[in-house]
């Protein structure tokens, strides 16, 4: 099965986060299909925290890829993020 979920990086207690889109049987920080976004939760300042490829996005879902839990909330906190600053 495909699932979208976050890949760690970065440094010790400094941690950054790829959105990835992998096969379950895989690692979490190993090898992946396609790289659709970052979400930085330490991000400061002017720095952006989060950042999604939203066609891409919406490209595997329609093809039947799951996101994870956590990728479900970083996507509808993006989501309302975009909407309000549309508005």
């Amino acid at each position: 099965m495909v699932v979208i979920r976050l890949s760690r990086g970065g440094a010790k207690a400094r941690p950054f986060y790829n959105i990835v889109v992998a096969d379950k049987r895989n690692r979490r920080d190993g090898r992946f299909i396609e790289r659709i976004g970052f979400y930085n939760p330490m991000a400061r300042g002017g720095e952006e925290p989060l950042r999604i490829a939203v066609d891409r996005l919406n490209h595997w879902t329609g093809v039947g890829a799951k996101p994870s839990d956590t990728v479900a909330r970083l996507v509808k906190q993006h989501a309302a993020a975009a909407s309000t600053a549309a508005a």
